[in-house]
């Protein structure tokens, strides 16, 4: 028996016992097929929404004019940087981004990419607060949007907005929207950054998902840490444009109210949406708003608005090939190659579910008291991660191939 081979028993046998005990999360898998056919679904698919999770979700096949799903598709939530998009639209209102000068379309470009909270914070103060959401309400005929509340005029995030409502948005985009602006918009939002400049990996639900093509505009809100390496241009906040921030500036447990449309708008709760198109031609719209317990970790946040967006009906969908499976530990980090040498490409949200393509032996790793020289190839990321850190019980995943 070889030295890795006698590593391996070891590890096989301590295992069986320990792990319940150490590991963070779970074991969780889930196959999923590579493309699945929305005809393959029966025609009305009851969202799964994960427990202790308040959902509103809208999807609108834009091809047959109706609804695969409603979830309390009217139900207010706090925007978070969803409202990114009202405030995109009312800069470009009668005026063609090629009008924009240099520095807006910058922050235009980096506000819907990225999900810049300094770029919203600026348009927000330059182009009068509330007042934005009050002419975009007007300009859509949206019904459930309202401005932030009157006792945090400065904080774009707590702007009220249901799922039905972004559906208008998008389809306002898609149909309504001089083409320069839709293509302007759409175009940012196509070229969405895993890592978002406050350093929050953004794509979950839809862009986790669904295969290419899709558009998307996330939002996040009461969380203290995304798990992401944060591109290096990314500057450090004012504390102005921190307090305006939606997450950056949002004391835990506050729960501003007034008498106005966001009365019922929680505030304290972490809050995690994903909205945006999906499939060829755009056919599919769809939103989904979420919030969690308080304390919830964003691994874990993000791992149940995984589960319940790929339990949707969303006709044109692609869906990507491979085993779901849940992670262990913090600052996870998925490199280039099998190596823990070679470069890291991101760190993962403590907790988060992954989408594993294949597997194949590389550097051996140990976190006593195991040891392990196989890694997972994350194909939604490019790269691999060691095998040690997901959440089952044998140093290969069950069921996944060898690369």
């Amino acid at each position: 028996m070889t030295l890795n081979s006698a590593r391996s028993a070891v590890r096989a046998g301590v295992l069986t016992a320990a792990l319940a005990a150490l590991l963070c999360t779970a074991a969780t898998t889930e196959s999923v097929a590579s493309a699945e056919s929305p005809s393959a679904r029966p025609a009305a698919v009851q969202a799964d929404v994960p427990a202790g999770v308040t959902a509103g979700v809208a999807v609108f096949d834009r091809r047959t004019g109706t609804f695969t799903e409603q979830l309390n598709a009217s139900a207010q939530f706090r925007s978070a940087s969803v409202v990114k998009l009202l405030i995109a639209l009312d800069v470009l209102w009668n005026r063609s981004p090629d009008a924009l000068s240099a520095a807006d379309r910058a922050r235009i470009d980096t506000m819907l990419r990225g999900s810049d909270d300094a770029a919203a914070s600026t348009f927000w103060s330059n182009s009068g607060s509330g007042a934005i959401v009050d002419r975009m309400v007007a300009r859509l005929g949206l019904t459930d949007t309202a401005r932030p509340p009157s006792t945090h005029p400065g904080y774009w995030g707590y702007t009220a907005l249901s799922a039905r409502d972004t559906v208008k948005i998008y389809r306002h985009l898609l149909d309504s929207a001089p083409a320069a602006t839709r293509d302007y918009v759409l175009g940012d939002l196509r070229q969405s950054t895993r890592c978002a400049t406050d350093g929050y990996d953004q794509h979950f639900g839809i862009a986790g998902s669904f295969n290419r093509p899709w558009a998307v505009k996330q939002g996040w809100s009461g969380f203290s840490s995304g798990g992401c390496t944060a591109p290096a241009a990314a500057a450090a906040k004012t504390d102005e444009a921190a307090e305006a921030a939606e997450a950056a500036g949002e004391p835990e447990g506050t729960a501003a109210r007034t008498s106005t449309g966001a009365d019922a708008v929680d505030l304290s709760r972490p809050a995690l949406h994903t909205t945006g198109l999906v499939g060829e031609g755009d056919r599919a719209i769809v939103a989904v708003f979420t919030l969690h317990p308080g304390g919830t970790s964003y691994g874990k946040a993000y791992t149940d608005i995984g589960r319940l967006t790929r339990s949707l009906n969303v006709p044109g969908a692609s869906r990507p090939a491979g085993t779901w499976v849940g992670t262990w530990g913090s600052g996870v980090r998925v490199r280039t190659q099998a190596t823990t040498t070679s470069g890291a490409i991101t760190t993962l949200p403590a907790g988060v579910e992954v989408l594993v393509g294949c597997q194949k032996r590389g550097q051996q790793v140990s976190q006593p008291p195991y040891v392990n020289d196989w890694w997972a190839q994350l194909p939604q990321y490019g790269g691999y991660m060691t095998n040690i850190y997901l959440s089952v019980p044998e140093n290969q995943v069950p069921g996944v191939p060898v690369c």
